[in-house]
């Protein structure tokens, strides 16, 4: 009698399932390693501190931060200077007429003296030349103004010079560190990768930013305080010509 034997077939199927379920498994962890290195290098990147980089743009970067500090400090010094220099007294002009009409020029004086202000010693400088033509007084008052004006206007031309300056300093750092690039690509030759080629452009633009960053600041201040001077002229020439015609007032 004889006997057949014939092969399991299921064997063979669960062997094939539990394969293809392992290259599965495999596969789908490998895509989670890759997942989480990209994560990894994105949240490196993103963690990437203010300092860290500046420290990228190299030794230009001190010189543009200093002038990124005296651009503010000047800015709020001559922010308060101008500042107190255009307050006004309304009683000011009113208490004046009545020491000149009254005769009591060195209480006219002291008032100016006491009070402090461009205007005050605008005026003052034109009661001291009362009893001289008109002329001389104005030229007095012209020539006192031009001082306190430029009192105020202290410092500017430096304040303008930042203002141009500090993007030359951030094209001279981009240009250095495009020049260090192309010099690292050169050494390296053909084994030179893209990643060579974009840290140094990366490091070169952040000159850039920064010294375009420095020279807007610079530029805005520089305009705000020319603005406040000019309001302060203004109104010295209409204090000067308020006091022209109390001289000329019949007695």
């Amino acid at each position: 009698m004889l006997t057949l034997t014939i092969p399991s077939a299921g064997n063979e199927y669960v062997d094939t399932l539990t394969s293809a379920a392992s290259d599965t498994t495999a596969s789908l962890a490998d895509t989670a390693t890759t997942a989480a290195d990209a994560t990894a290098n994105a949240a490196s990147v993103a963690s990437l501190s203010f300092w860290d980089l500046c420290m990228q743009g190299g030794i230009l970067m001190i010189p543009i931060g200093v002038l990124l500090l005296f651009s503010i400090y000047f800015f709020i010094e001559r922010w308060i200077v101008i500042r107190s220099a255009n307050r006004q007294d309304d009683s000011f002009m009113r208490r004046i007429k009545d020491y000149i009409h009254e005769g009591e020029i060195e209480s006219a004086l002291n008032l100016c003296k006491n009070t402090g202000t461009p205007y005050a010693r605008l005026i003052g400088k034109g009661i001291s030349r009362i009893g001289r033509p008109m002329s001389d007084v104005l030229v007095a008052i012209e020539n006192t103004g031009n001082i306190e004006i430029s009192k105020l206007s202290k410092g500017l031309p430096w304040l303008a010079t930042t203002a141009s300056g500090a993007p030359m300093l951030g094209f001279l750092g981009t240009v250095i560190g495009m020049v260090q690039a192309f010099y690292n690509i050169s050494a390296q030759g053909s084994s030179a990768d893209i990643a060579t080629f974009s840290g140094g452009i990366y490091t070169a633009l952040v000159t850039t930013i920064a010294g375009l960053i420095v020279g807007i600041v610079a530029l805005f201040a520089y305009n705000i305080l020319v603005a406040k001077i000019n309001n302060v002229m203004t109104s010295l020439e209409g204090k000067t010509m308020e006091f022209m015609d109390l001289l000329n007032e019949p007695a």
